[in-house]
């Protein structure tokens, strides 16, 4: 798994077309001759660029659902909806469709989160707000998500 790390203001262009910040091309070196996958994000207004190696990983996932059953094949055909196939242009450029641009309310000003893998594409207020939270609410999240763990003995906690 990629271990992507970073959060970049970006400017789209009149096109729809973002340059990848050299520090994700960097990042992303072994990966920029593949496509990628740009998909709507599950929880927020937001979009997810997925390089074709992580993209895989997540598909095999979900390849082991029962297409028979609803509730999995329902599920299926909304992780996937609105899912496209994107190469990076010669100048390291991915474009945004008009309906993908329109999910995530995209406007020229952009915020490129890159983390567990993938990189998360916001408008920029909207990036602003989903961080903006009181660090004490942020805090007790910390605690019930990641509170049960026992870190093992050669771990400061």
């Amino acid at each position: 798994m990629l271990n992507l790390i970073g959060v970049h203001e970006c400017k789209m262009d009149a096109k729809g077309r973002i340059s990848l910040p050299a520090a994700l091309k960097k990042q992303l070196a072994p990966e920029m001759h593949d496509a990628f996958v740009l998909k709507r994000s599950v929880f927020n207004s937001c979009l997810e660029l997925y390089p074709m190696q992580e993209w895989n990983a997540v598909m095999n996932k979900v390849n082991t659902l029962n297409r028979f059953v609803k509730k999995h094949n329902d599920f299926i055909r909304l992780f996937t909806a609105g899912v496209k196939l994107v190469e990076l242009d010669g100048a390291s450029r991915v474009g945004i469709s008009p309906d993908l641009k329109a999910f995530a309310n995209l406007s020229s000003q952009i915020v490129l989160s890159a983390h567990s893998g993938i990189i998360e594409i916001w408008d920029k207020d909207a990036y602003e707000n989903a961080v903006n939270v009181d660090s004490d609410d942020f805090g007790l999240l910390a605690e019930e998500v990641m509170g049960g763990k026992n870190p093992s003995q050669n771990e400061l906690s």
